[in-house]
């Protein structure tokens, strides 16, 4: 027997299904898209508000419908005192509790935004996260829809910040209030008919998933996948089928207007919302928004069964290519509506409110299609090295990296193994930093330090053939005195800079540094 420990077993890394690392690029890219949206928001005349990862679980409502997923859609934990809570899945149900705990002090309308991860106990695949980030407005407390013909003004502001072009986009409209008119007409109102409303709205929600065809047979007797699996119907006749898919499949909603008025004629909440729809497009028409930007369409059925009014979705329009090569619309990237009775169910009174969601990773990838991401100068830091670890020759490298950054200049002093002095300069390669600061005792000694642009030293490098050259050339290096140290750097960014706008242009001349006049408040 041995008797010897056995040995560790190495901790496997690993990530969770559904979740990923963002990287340096994708998080500038968030924080550069989040800014410009930020800034149009504000300019509407909203404030942010943040609510916390965690609710409790039965302030959340309805959970997503993933009845075969541990905590049906959620992801949960039982507190100390045995009350259930849970990661949040939107940002619009703890609003709603963030609303009804503060109704006394806050100020209605309450116009707020907030921005913030949220997240999904799905089942994870291709594009598809169980953690992702939401950028929400809302607006409660007003009744009226001139806050829903608002929202979608802000929304199309917000992609025009964003360099999404006219014509590129749409912010389609619809409203819950005309399909529940079109349901009652064709014989489904009352509360026995609620069920059967629900198989309705669920089976017009797939309309981009199975077409026409497909909605067809889940609103009449059902329909059996490629997989054989049968899905049943909501039960409808082919007369109440034909209404139903009139309203979804409506294009061009002047043409139509009339009958679908003439359909839904009779019935309280029909009549309202076809007034709704029309008064939607005249506010926005009279403030400058053409069917380009904002057009009323009835085929816009996803959120149905959650809104109780106006519905809007933000669509891109241009082609993208997906993962097997074809080309296809981009679609949609944000959408919201009316939801006038979330809040009340903490309230036990009506409280009106309308809000819209971006889904930041979406409209991140369809902004880098567009080549608008990512454009940004990101300058990684000038290196300061570290040739002596005494406190004398320490403390002198962390002077020059506080004065640099003094200068608003990006700047480290090198953290790792500083014995081997060519790691320092493969460390400097390996990020991309544009210069690194030498000061070894000699020139410790006399007051300078030595300044390697590590940009032209690169391009330099390909016109030099052996080692004894490139020693003795000292390529791009010079010295200068200790006190000249940041006007020096700032004259070679600046002269880098130059330099790149010109590549970028097509129009390569490479600087020479003593040429550059006097440019030190130019960084």
């Amino acid at each position: 027997m041995n008797d010897k420990q056995k040995k560790p077993q190495k901790l496997k890394a690993r990530l969770p299904r559904g979740f990923v690392d963002r990287s340096a690029a994708d998080l500038r890219a968030v924080n550069e898209m989040t800014a410009k949206i930020r800034e149009v928001y504000e300019h509407y005349g909203f404030d942010p508000v943040e609510t916390p990862l965690l609710e409790y679980t039965d302030a959340l409502g309805k959970f997503l419908p993933d009845s075969d997923r541990p905590n049906e859609g959620v992801f949960s934990l039982q507190d100390d005192d045995e009350q259930w809570m849970s990661l949040r899945y939107d940002l619009t149900a703890p609003l709603a509790r963030h609303v009804a705990e503060s109704f006394n002090e806050i100020q209605l309308p309450y116009r707020t935004y907030r921005a913030g991860y949220v997240f999904r106990n799905e089942k994870p695949g291709p594009g598809r996260f169980r953690q992702f980030m939401q950028f929400d407005a809302d607006t409660v407390g007003a009744p009226g829809v001139q806050a829903d013909a608002e929202m979608c003004m802000m929304m199309s502001d917000t992609l025009e910040a964003l360099g999404i072009k006219r014509g590129d986009y749409v912010i389609r409209v619809n409203n819950r209030k005309v399909l529940d008119g079109v349901l009652e007409a064709i014989g489904l109102g009352g509360d026995d008919k609620a069920g059967q409303r629900l198989n309705v709205l669920r089976a017009i929600d797939k309309l981009d998933k199975f077409g026409p065809e497909g909605v067809a047979l889940l609103l009449g007797p059902g329909r059996k996948d490629e997989s054989g699996d049968f899905t049943k119907g909501a039960g409808l006749d082919q007369s109440q089928i034909e209404k139903v898919l009139f309203f979804v499949g409506i294009k061009d909603y002047a043409e139509s207007a009339a009958q679908l008025a003439e359909l839904v004629a009779g019935t309280e909440k029909g009549v309202e919302g076809v007034e709704e729809l029309n008064f939607i497009g005249a506010l926005v028409t009279s403030a400058g928004y053409q069917a380009d930007r904002i057009k009323i369409d009835p085929s816009v059925v996803r959120g149905l069964e959650y809104y109780t009014g106006p519905v809007y979705e933000a669509e891109l329009l241009f082609d993208v290519t997906n993962e097997k090569g074809e080309k296809v619309v981009f679609g949609s990237v944000g959408g919201g509506g009316r939801y006038d009775g979330l809040v009340s169910r903490f309230m036990g009174q009506p409280v009106p409110a309308t809000g819209f969601s971006i889904g930041v990773s979406r409209l991140m990838t369809a902004l880098k299609n567009l080549g608008k991401l990512g454009q940004q100068d990101i300058i990684e830091p000038v290196l300061v090295t570290v040739m002596d670890g005494d406190v004398g020759a320490m403390g002198r490298y962390q002077r020059f990296t506080q004065e640099l950054r003094a200068a608003g200049i990006r700047a480290e002093m090198f953290q790792g193994n500083w014995k081997k002095f060519g790691n320092q300069l493969k460390y400097a390669d390996r990020r991309g930093c544009p210069i690194a600061i030498i000061q070894g005792g000699d020139e410790r000694a006399q007051g300078v330090v030595q300044i390697k642009d590590l940009i032209e030293g690169k391009r330099l490098s390909g016109e030099i053939e052996d080692n004894t050259t490139w020693r003795e050339a000292r390529v791009a290096q010079e010295t200068v005195a200790e006190a000249d140290l940041v006007a020096k750097v700032k004259k070679i960014l600046v002269a880098q800079a130059e330099d790149r706008k010109r590549a970028a242009s097509g129009f390569v001349v490479p600087y020479d540094p003593a040429q550059t006049g006097d440019i030190d408040d130019e960084v």
